[in-house]
């Protein structure tokens, strides 16, 4: 058995975030649901996922809030405790940076253009 879970590591146009709990990350490309008439199931539609990294972490004194707002073509890293590696190219802020005084973190969700995951 190996490890699975612990900590993750996220960079932001190569600049660390210190993670405060989970990473959030499609393994999916597609979402589909089902259609359902009068008679049963009829089919299914599928739509696709935006590429997207989803995560809390802590609002330290060098949070690059700024460049977070602006970046419109990031590229955010997500390395995983047990090894795989998420890179979102293309990345851009989705949402508002909103800061939790009382837990001092802040809740953030890039999209970008392409996700891609690297398992070992």
């Amino acid at each position: 058995m190996g490890r699975i879970a612990g900590t993750c590591y996220i960079k932001v146009d190569g600049q660390q975030l210190a993670v405060e709990g989970s990473v959030e990350i499609p393994l999916s490309k597609t979402n589909r649901e089902s259609k359902i008439g009068s008679t049963g199931v009829a089919g299914y539609s599928e739509i696709e996922i935006a590429p997207f990294v989803r995560l809390s972490a802590f609002l330290t004194a060098d949070f690059p809030v700024d460049a977070i707002e602006d970046g419109r073509d990031m590229t955010v890293t997500v390395e995983f405790a047990n090894g795989w590696v998420y890179t979102l190219s293309g990345a851009y802020l989705v949402g508002e940076i909103a800061m939790n005084g009382s837990d001092g973190n802040v809740s953030l969700e890039f999209n970008g253009t392409k996700g891609h995951l690297q398992t070992n």
